[in-house]
């Protein structure tokens, strides 16, 4: 069978095997606790977690044979505009999330289709893209004080526009893309020390600027303990729900500590899994995505083109930030900031958005053979 005409098993060649299975286990492992939870989620979430899982790999499928080069060389201007009036109209006419209990507007509803959507996971695909495109234009001359200013006001717009939303945990995303992506590109340490260093100064008055929802969240974050019938109840009851499930688990349709916890679905997932699939689901969930951080990092190192290494580098930088501010989450490590499992939580805009970063790993990927295989002709 032949598409557009190259058949369809030289198309299927350019999908990155690991990657694939990598993002595959972590959408199965979702989809079945989803509908292990069926009665308590809702059949709406597991047909929209179906259906997301089905569009984002198609999406990948897409971008796996799409040069990457072709749209950012082109659109990346566009892209970025894109992304302050995508944020901008959130910001102006965005609402909370159904049963969220804070001041977030992070959401807009489309209008007709009547869907919501959550912008920011959208905005980091052009963002990875710009932001790439950017470092490629001044890569000769990144470590000059200009070129650093740009760098930071680019990233700072987008930012700034999230945290004004009310979205912290989203911004915390960008911020830790952002200095990796720099780190990968080759900006001295030097003025890593020195970010550090006016960070620590800007504390009080960033602090100042929280709204009193994110201030407890941060003060109780740390230590639930202080507040176990308030903020500090849902880390609590999620580490609870993980120790339950003990070794092997409660069972696929077993378990019903989890129903008691906010947000099992989404941001608290990972305790839902560990219920259900004891220690052995949990670890293999963490492993999928060690592996596919890994393998993406190693795709971003043997690119030879700056754009293509830079978006393996965020790409993976995304999963890892989300990873890690969602497993501390959930054992009650860190505050409470909201932020999803990649693959792995409920939730149709960052389900998609994280299989389309993805795709654009495996466009990187497949251009990286081409051209190795094209040299040795």
């Amino acid at each position: 069978m032949r598409v557009f005409g190259i058949s369809l098993s030289e198309r299927i060649k350019k999908i990155d095997p690991i990657l694939f299975g990598a993002t595959s286990f972590l959408s199965f492992m979702s989809i079945l606790t989803i509908l292990g939870s069926v009665e308590n989620f809702g059949k709406s979430k597991l047909i929209m977690q179906v259906a997301m899982t089905i569009a984002g790999i198609l999406f990948v499928f897409l971008l796996a044979n799409i040069d990457y080069r072709f749209f950012i060389d082109r659109f990346y201007i566009i892209m970025f505009l894109a992304s302050v009036l995508f944020l901008s109209v959130t910001l102006l006419f965005g609402i909370s999330g159904i049963n969220m209990q804070t001041a977030n507007k992070s959401w807009i509803t489309i209008p007709v289709v009547n869907i919501a959507i959550q912008p920011s996971e959208f905005v980091k695909i052009t963002f990875l893209c710009t932001f790439s495109k950017h470092i490629d234009m001044v890569k000769e001359k990144i470590n000059k004080p200009l070129v650093l200013l740009g760098f930071l006001l680019h990233a700072g717009v987008i930012i700034g526009l999230i945290l004004l939303s009310g979205d912290l945990g989203v911004a915390l995303v960008y911020i830790g893309v952002m200095l990796l992506m720099l780190y990968c590109a080759g900006v001295s340490g030097w003025y890593f020390l020195g970010l550090f260093a006016l960070v620590t100064i800007a504390l009080p008055f960033i602090w100042d600027m929280l709204r009193p929802y994110q201030q407890n969240r941060i003060i109780y974050g740390f230590q639930p303990e202080l507040d176990p019938r308030g903020v500090g109840m849902q880390p609590l009851m999620s580490r609870e729900v993980i120790s339950r499930g003990g070794f092997f688990g409660k069972g696929l349709f077993e378990g019903g500590m989890y129903e008691q916890l906010t947000a099992s679905h989404t941001d608290f997932i990972f305790a839902t899994v560990c219920e259900k699939f004891g220690f052995v689901g949990g670890a293999l969930v963490v492993v999928a995505l060690v592996a596919l951080c890994a393998r993406l990092l190693i795709l971003g190192m043997r690119s030879s083109d700056t754009v293509g290494r830079l978006i393996c580098c965020g790409c993976a930088a995304v999963i890892i930030v989300q990873t890690l501010e969602n497993l501390w989450m959930c054992l009650a490590v860190v505050p409470v900031v909201g932020i999803t499992l990649p693959f792995v939580s409920a939730g149709g805009s960052s389900l998609l958005a994280t299989y389309i970063l993805v795709g654009l790993a495996h466009s990187v990927s497949a251009s990286e053979r081409k051209f190795y295989f094209s040299s040795r002709e």
